[in-house]
C-alpha cells in the first residue's frame, strides 16, 4: 500500500479506466449482467470517440495555426497533436474517465483532422466513424448492435438539409427542436 501513496490520482483513475475497459471487452458471458455492462461500455465508448473525433479537428487547427506561425519566424515546427487515450465524459453517475485502446482513439483523431483539413466531407466522415463504432461494437465488445456515432455531425447535417429544403421551398416547416434534444450533445 505504501506503493499508491506516491501514485498520483489521475494514475489510478486511467489504471481503473483500462482495467474497467478490459474487463468488459473480455467478458465471454452472454448473461443479462454482461450484456449490461457491455452496453454502458459501448455509450462510454461512443462520447468518447465522438469526443476524439472532436479533439482531432481542433488540434490539427491549432497545429498548423502553430506550424505556419513558427515557419514564419524560422523557428522549429511543433510536434503534432496525438490522440487521446483517455476522455471525460458525462455518464449517469457523473463524469467518468474512458479508455479507448490506441488503434480505436488514433483512428477517431485521425478522421476528425481529415475532416479539418477537407480532405473528407461530413458524409464520408460519419460513415468511416461508425465502421470504426462497428468494429469497436462487434470486435472488441461482442456486441449485435452498433451504436451510433458522431450523432451530432448527422444532427448538423439534416438542420442544414432542411433548412435548405425550406429556403428552397419557402415553406413554414415545422423546425427540428425535437432532434435537438434527443441526440448526443455537441463536444466543441
Amino acid at each position: 500500500m505504501v506503493f499508491n501513496l506516491f501514485k498520483k490520482p489521475e494514475e489510478d483513475e486511467r489504471e481503473r479506466a483500462v482495467a474497467a475497459y478490459e474487463k468488459v471487452a473480455s467478458l465471454e458471458s452472454d448473461g443479462h449482467e454482461a450484456r449490461s455492462m457491455r452496453l454502458r461500455l459501448s455509450m462510454l465508448c461512443r462520447a468518447h470517440l465522438d469526443k476524439t473525433f472532436v479533439a482531432g479537428a481542433q488540434q490539427t487547427e491549432a497545429f498548423e495555426l502553430a506550424t505556419a506561425l513558427a515557419i514564419q519566424q524560422g523557428k522549429n515546427k511543433p510536434e503534432p497533436p496525438q490522440a487521446p487515450l483517455f476522455q471525460k465524459v458525462k455518464s449517469t453517475t457523473g463524469e467518468a474517465l474512458v479508455y479507448l485502446p490506441k488503434p480505436y482513439a488514433e483512428e477517431a483523431f485521425a478522421l476528425g483532422r481529415l475532416y479539418q483539413k477537407t480532405e473528407i466531407n461530413a458524409e464520408q466522415a460519419i460513415a468511416a466513424a461508425q465502421r470504426l463504432a462497428d468494429r469497436i461494437c462487434f470486435d472488441a465488445l461482442k456486441l449485435t448492435t452498433p451504436f451510433v456515432a458522431l450523432q451530432f455531425l448527422r444532427d448538423e447535417l439534416a438542420a442544414e438539409a432542411e433548412a435548405a429544403g425550406e429556403g428552397a421551398e419557402g415553406a413554414e416547416g415545422e423546425g427540428g427542436e425535437d432532434n435537438a434534444a434527443g441526440g448526443a450533445p455537441r463536444q466543441d
